[in-house]
């Protein structure tokens, strides 16, 4: 293996640059020329690749977002897309690809590999919706900047006797609303894995209202509705003026935390290392804060669990 490649894809996450530059510098620890894809899946079947050195990767560590850009390619989906990436990936004399992304850029990679092309898999989501590690790149990330932004508004809510639905995001998947509403005090959740009892949510918004409390916040993930949707279902708010505010792509930006930082540093590196001992069709993982590899269709063969005890721990916060 002389040169290998890497790109970012589907939503962008911090950490993804801080493991941009950990797999390039790692290749060039190993002697490998490193090529960088932009644009994602699109740039590859285009052939948008560009040499990235130690000098291009300076000072991107702690940069959010995506140097090498992302995007979704319908195309790419196609058996002619798949084969156009292929021919480029020949053409340019490459002999590995590492894949930044969630699960439905794994699901692209797969394809790759089942061509017997080298890939491996890096989980960048702030989801943390991918099985096979502990967390995936950039969702520490998410969860200081919803925290940081729930504190702000709780001034706000306190001041006005306000309940406030604050929306994360979560398609499928609740791990960033449970985590930031324990760490926030918030006194509700609703997650697409539970079932939505909006009986039960006015009983704890009166409950609130009873012990004098001056605020009530709830945190609903994207997937399950819309926070305007949840706020018009909630007519009964006690004596509480009700509003929301949907977070959204803000959680995507921002510099990584430490621990994201570090994490993509590792997984990075952890990629280069299985490139060359051979390894293909499998995702990196961190679990008990040691690396491994899976194979790439676990990301979507196997759900990833929430930690219900979390959920009844928020129970006992709010008694």
């Amino acid at each position: 293996m002389k040169r290998i490649a890497v790109l970012t894809s589907g939503g962008d996450a911090p950490g993804m640059n801080a493991a941009i530059r950990s797999v390039v510098r790692t290749g060039l620890y190993h002697g490998l020329e490193v090529l960088g894809v932009r644009h994602g899946y699109q740039g590859l079947m285009e052939g948008d690749f560009i040499p990235l050195d130690s000098r291009s990767v300076a000072g991107v560590i702690h940069r959010g977002g995506t140097i090498l850009y992302t995007a979704r390619s319908e195309r790419f989906k196609t058996l002619e897309g798949r084969d156009a990436a292929l021919n480029q990936l020949r053409s340019g004399s490459v002999d590995g690809l590492v894949v930044i992304g969630g699960d439905g850029s794994y699901r692209g990679a797969l394809k790759l590999a089942e061509t017997g092309f080298p890939v491996v898999g890096i989980p960048g989501t702030i989801d943390n919706d991918i099985a096979g590690t502990d967390e995936t790149i950039g969702y520490d990330s998410a969860l200081n900047t919803a925290l940081d932004s729930i504190r702000k508004l709780r001034d706000t809510a306190s001041s006005h006797d306000r309940l406030f639905i604050v929306e994360v995001m979560g398609r499928e998947s609740g791990f960033l609303a449970l985590e930031v509403a324990l760490a926030s005090g918030a006194e509700c959740v609703v997650l697409p894995e539970t079932q939505f009892d909006e009986c039960m949510i006015c009983d704890q918004i009166h409950r609130a209202w009873d012990r004098k409390k001056d605020h009530f916040f709830i945190i609903l993930a994207e997937g399950v509705m819309g926070a305007h949707e949840l706020k018009a279902r909630l007519e009964d708010t006690a004596g509480y003026t009700a509003r929301f505010t949907v977070l959204g792509y803000l959680l995507r930006g921002g510099s990584p935390t430490c621990y994201d930082t570090n994490l993509a540093t590792r997984m990075g590196s952890y990629s280069v290392e299985m490139l060359l001992d051979g390894h293909e069709g499998v995702m990196i993982g961190c679990v008990d804060h040691n690396m491994m590899i899976n194979p790439l269709a676990l990301a979507w063969e196997q759900k990833k669990q929430l930690n219900f005890d979390l959920l009844e721990l928020m129970r006992i916060m709010n008694v």
